[in-house]
């Protein structure tokens, strides 16, 4: 048999894969390659893998023979029982000691699953996140690897190499790739990033909505709108795309690209699981979780053309002052994303906790700065906020973040209500307003919440005039006795 050649071997030459083991060849790496349809093997080869350091495996037998011991496979498919059919195809062939890396989208939970089993048989797993789609994978993304943490000085130098790069607080440079944690880590920290991107996402749509409808702008004057806010503190990749989305005229119709097409989004579930992430620990995650609903309700587009003819709603009066009317979008737009961040580091906070993971925070905003969809400069400033105060509870309340909201919140108030007054619906900027006021409120209303439980369900209350943990019930009729529900929070 030939000697191993290959420094990492990668199954799936899908568009991720296909990109990742480019990036990995250009920086110097010699890649093993595998795919089961192996005609995409052949092709790869004669096409844009032809004269690069590439070995082609004809069977998965072959492929991991041609990989140096300890043998690092990268496994690129579609999440879920693609991972595990994989993992049993090409277990037989693995070493103690050997390395298998999942860089799919994958839930978390199974990363510590199929960790945990490996492990049983020698080998490391590691879940890694991968962001930056198509042309980050090739030019440098986003790496958010956890999992068997003895594995990390193996992949550290190839990771590191392919990841995107970014000036550090300290001026150095830094790769946009480091070890988050133990089990499903990697993969939690990737679904939180893609939980953000939806809102981020969905924070642009409102306000290319609230441009058009109240300021009346065009497509054109929209994208010059946002190559100016990609200057200010919104620079970041998704403004700067959106600014060249809107300019993008189609060749068929003459007509700007984003009036043709239709108004329904699709989504693969990252979101859906990050809100589910976030009812499983007791956190609002409001933002996003009105981020994946609104793609709901724009896939409702049957449903919402035949009420619009039904029900009814103000006319909509374009605003007097434009000028200003876009500053203030640009506000909105600002505090709803710090809102966004915010939640998702709670999260992130909550999920370590009940994991017992250590989570770096400021690590994680440098390793979002560069390669990934939700990369922008004001992840520096997150970084800022974290190293200088590793136990903040809560983004909000960094001083600089504090300090920020309050300077914006003027125009996100005038946002949410002209927007309301002309019947916009703006589900993620009036949620993160609602949330941020709720947070900075001393005393909520679940006062009378809980004496509605206590009332119909005998589920206690505890009293401001009591210590906390100590429980009472009314009997409110007088037709009640002192039988009480366990007291418990989900």
């Amino acid at each position: 048999m030939a000697t191993p050649t290959a420094d990492i071997g990668l199954i799936g030459l899908a568009v991720m894969g296909e990109n990742l083991v480019l990036n990995m060849e250009s920086h110097g790496f010699t890649c093993a390659v595998y795919n089961r349809d192996t005609t995409k093997v052949d092709n790869f080869l004669k096409g844009r893998g032809a004269g690069k350091k590439f070995v082609g495996g004809a069977t998965l037998q072959d492929f991991v023979a041609s990989i140096k011991r300890p043998r690092k496979i990268m496994m690129m498919v579609k999440a879920g029982k693609p991972v595990d059919d994989v993992i049993e195809s090409v277990s037989p062939f693995l070493e103690a000691g050997d390395i298998l890396i999942d860089g799919g989208n994958t839930h978390f939970p199974d990363t510590g699953r199929r960790m945990h089993a490996l492990a049983a048989k020698g080998i490391r797993f590691v879940g890694s996140g991968v962001s930056g789609g198509e042309e980050g994978a090739l030019k440098g993304p986003s790496i958010m690897p956890g999992g068997d943490a003895s594995a990390w000085p193996e992949l550290k130098p190839i990771f590191q190499a392919i990841a995107a790069k970014v000036k550090d607080t300290d001026g150095s440079q830094a790769a946009c790739c480091d070890w988050v944690g133990p089990e499903g880590s990697g993969h939690f920290v990737k679904m939180v990033h893609n939980g953000i991107e939806y809102g981020d996402m969905q924070l642009i749509c409102e306000s290319y909505n609230l441009l058009k409808d109240l300021a009346g702008m065009s497509p054109k004057e929209m994208s010059d709108t946002f190559s100016k806010f990609n200057k200010g503190v919104l620079d970041s990749y998704l403004i700067e795309i959106t600014a060249d989305i809107l300019a993008f005229v189609d060749p068929d119709t003459g007509k700007p690209m984003v009036d043709v097409i239709l108004d329904t989004a699709g989504q693969k579930g990252t979101g859906k699981w990050t809100v589910d992430s976030a009812t499983d620990n007791g956190v609002p995650l409001t933002l996003v979780a009105e981020a994946v609903f609104s793609r709901c309700l724009s896939a409702q587009k049957d449903e919402r053309v035949a009420a619009s003819k039904v029900l009814a709603g103000p006319a909509v009066t374009q605003v007097a002052d434009k000028a200003q009317f876009i500053a203030d979008v640009e506000m909105a737009m600002y505090a709803s994303k710090i809102v966004s961040y915010a939640q998702g580091y709670a999260l992130m906070a909550a999920q370590a906790k009940a994991s017992n993971w250590t989570l770096n925070n400021g690590g994680i905003a440098l390793m979002w700065r560069g390669g990934c969809i939700i990369r922008s400069a004001f992840l520096g400033k997150i970084k800022e906020a974290f190293d200088k105060n590793p136990a903040l509870v809560n983004l909000m309340v960094d001083p600089y973040f504090a300090g920020e909201l309050g300077k914006a919140q003027s125009g996100w108030r005038r946002v949410v209500g002209v927007a309301a007054a002309n019947g916009i619906s703006l589900p993620t900027i009036s949620s993160s307003l609602a949330y941020y006021d709720g947070y900075r409120t001393a005393r909520l209303p679940a006062n009378l919440l809980q004496a509605q439980r206590d009332f119909f369900g005998a589920h206690t209350y505890e009293r401001l005039d009591k210590p906390r943990g100590q429980f009472f019930h009314t009997n409110w009729t007088g037709r009640g006795g002192n039988t009480t529900s366990n007291a418990y929070n989900v």
